[in-house]
């Protein structure tokens, strides 16, 4: 699921492209790992849209992962799940999910963030490290949050927020198993953009 430690999220950052065409950019440039993240749209359309990204990854033999709805994520066969602290616990959702597909939850607290642990949670989520415009997460947590929630959990930790190819270094020293990333990969060349992240990431040793 971590292949080359980059997480493709897909955003509204761009109005020229689809989330299928940005997808396919993507995973073109090397990506393993997509998820697809919508606030705009009605379930149904969700569901539609996870059906044609789920046609896509497939393609490439990447992963799919649908932000918020178990059911959809199920429905339109996806890996997985990627949960909001408003959204279904990690517990119920496994139960829809079933055992062998992925559930992620995104934590800002290294209370969250052992509560998933705990809970059965496959992966965490884990930021804003960084300010970002992408959404309103909060306040920055920082690096050393992230070395803190490193320390306290078992499973692996996703860094996201504001991660750019400038700042991502200090974020993988810190432990991070791996990036998820929206608008820096999303303005100007996503392929350019992609493959820079690709190339800082297996420099560090991922």
């Amino acid at each position: 699921m971590y292949a080359g430690g980059l997480c493709f999220v897909t955003g509204q950052e761009t109005d020229t492209l689809s989330f299928e065409e940005m997808t396919l950019r993507a995973l073109q440039a090397g990506v393993k790992w997509v998820q697809y993240r919508d606030k705009e749209r009605s379930r149904r359309e969700i569901y539609e849209e996870s059906l044609r990204l789920m046609g896509i990854a497939k393609k490439f033999d990447a992963t799919l992962i649908v932000n918020d709805h178990p059911d959809i994520a199920l429905a339109a066969d996806a890996d997985g799940v990627h949960l909001g602290q408003d959204d279904l616990p990690v517990k119920e959702a496994r139960k829809i999910m079933g055992k062998n597909r992925i559930i992620g939850i995104s934590t800002h607290t290294v209370e969250q963030a052992r509560d998933a642990d705990r809970d059965g949670a496959d992966y965490i989520g884990f930021g804003p490290v960084f300010h970002t415009t992408t959404k309103d997460a909060g306040r920055p947590k920082g690096i050393e949050m992230l070395r803190e929630i490193k320390r306290q959990v078992r499973i692996p930790v996703v860094a996201i927020g504001g991660i750019t190819t400038e700042n991502i270094r200090p974020v993988l020293e810190a432990g991070a198993d791996a990036v998820a990333v929206a608008s820096a990969m999303l303005r100007g060349d996503i392929e350019e953009n992609t493959k820079r992240f690709l190339e800082i990431i297996k420099l560090n040793g991922h």
